[in-house]
């Protein structure tokens, strides 16, 4: 994490960058703390690879700033930045050996480092990325996993004061890719240089991150900790986005205080908007956000659990076991969909698709936020 005073790694100011008529990022200011873990996340299009490579140097900025460690590198080449890349499908070079992978970058350097320097710095990032005496090995004799180890050798043992992470998880089954997002961690903490992930895959953003940016049609729609990211989204689309939700749209009939919204089915709910949103403005249309894990079900004819403003009846059409929790989606006159995760301590005896069972839950567990 950064120290108190410590310059960032990473600045954009009021960045932009244009392809034709096409602004791939539009406007974009952000500071990444020095020595953290930052991630980019958006769908396809949003400009978050864009973004990556203006970081790298592969792009150069229709207008704006970019700082690395508090220096201006807008027109400096990307060899000549204190940078890094991990790309998605490694890049590896099939006709080397591990040893002389891991080695490519050092060999260009000019002055060249000797031969027990190179032989010295190629040891220590194997043992950094736990590979050691993989020297030897071709690279088709590797593992997904273990090849994507090699490819974070290769860029880690120049010493960069930023590694940037292009998907680099993206080609590995689920499990080992939840692996390696603990290894990434691990490793970002080991080493203490700032790493920068671009992603479209929530969890791994979440996971594994001090700070994400969440994209949209080359804007950063918000910047901040995973945890306030979830807890309080700017708007619906950033709900959307990260985590899950049941959205109930309508239009609002009062923000003062709470936010009150009609449904379309006459319904009236209310919930306090976002510590960081927009307050949505009475006559414009809006959503009640109400997370998977804060809604509660119980069982029909049982006493409903204490506290709670809102309270519906609906039938079970679809449950997933989870192990410590189970997903169910229930459909009810109210709100058609609507999905719940109960734990499992909590759930009702009977979660058979087609039993009718309560649900509701306390108006601050939701948010009223703004379309966006």
């Amino acid at each position: 994490m950064q120290d108190g005073g410590a310059a960032p790694d990473i600045e954009f100011q009021s960045v932009s960058k244009r392809f034709g008529t096409v602004r791939a990022v539009d406007d974009v200011s952000f500071a990444i703390a020095k020595g953290s873990f930052h991630s980019f996340l958006g769908p396809s299009g949003c400009g978050k690879t864009t973004s990556l490579r203006l970081i790298a140097g592969f792009e150069q900025p229709t207008e704006g700033e970019v700082r690395i460690a508090g220096r201006g590198v807008v027109g400096i080449p990307a060899h000549q930045r204190p940078v890094n890349m991990v790309f998605q499908h490694y890049a590896l070079f099939p006709h080397l050996d591990v040893f002389a992978n891991v080695a490519y970058g050092l060999r260009q350097q000019r002055p060249r480092p000797g031969r027990a320097e190179i032989t010295r710095r190629v040891e220590e990032a194997l043992e950094l990325v736990r590979l050691p005496g993989y020297g030897a090995r071709r690279i088709w004799e590797l593992s997904g996993g273990q090849q994507q180890r090699v490819a974070l050798a290769r860029a880690l043992v120049n010493r960069p004061t930023v590694l940037l992470l292009d998907e680099p998880l993206s080609a590995l089954d689920r499990k080992l890719r939840r692996d390696m997002q603990i290894e990434l961690q691990t490793l970002q903490r080991d080493v203490g240089i700032t790493f920068v992930l671009v992603t479209h895959d929530q969890e791994e953003a979440l996971s594994m991150s001090d700070t994400v940016a969440i994209m949209r049609e080359g804007r950063v729609v918000q910047f901040g900790p995973p945890a306030e990211l979830y807890d309080a989204p700017v708007n619906r689309y950033v709900a959307d986005f990260v985590g899950e939700s049941n959205f109930f749209q309508g239009q609002v009939e009062a923000s003062d205080g709470e936010v009150a919204l009609r449904l379309e089915s006459g319904l009236v709910l209310a919930a306090p908007p976002s510590a960081l949103g927009e307050r949505p403005a009475v006559g414009a249309a809006a959503s009640i956000a109400v997370r998977p894990e804060a809604i509660q079900l119980w069982a029909l004819g049982t006493a409903p659990p204490d506290g709670l403003d809102y309270a519906f009846e609906g039938r079970i059409d679809n449950r997933i076991y989870l192990g410590d929790s189970t997903e169910v989606a229930l459909t009810s006159g109210a709100f058609g969909r609507t999905l719940v995760r109960v734990p499992k301590t909590q759930a009702p005896a009977n979660l058979a698709p087609g039993t009718k069972v309560n649900f509701g839950w306390r108006r601050d567990r939701a948010l009223a936020l703004a379309e966006g």
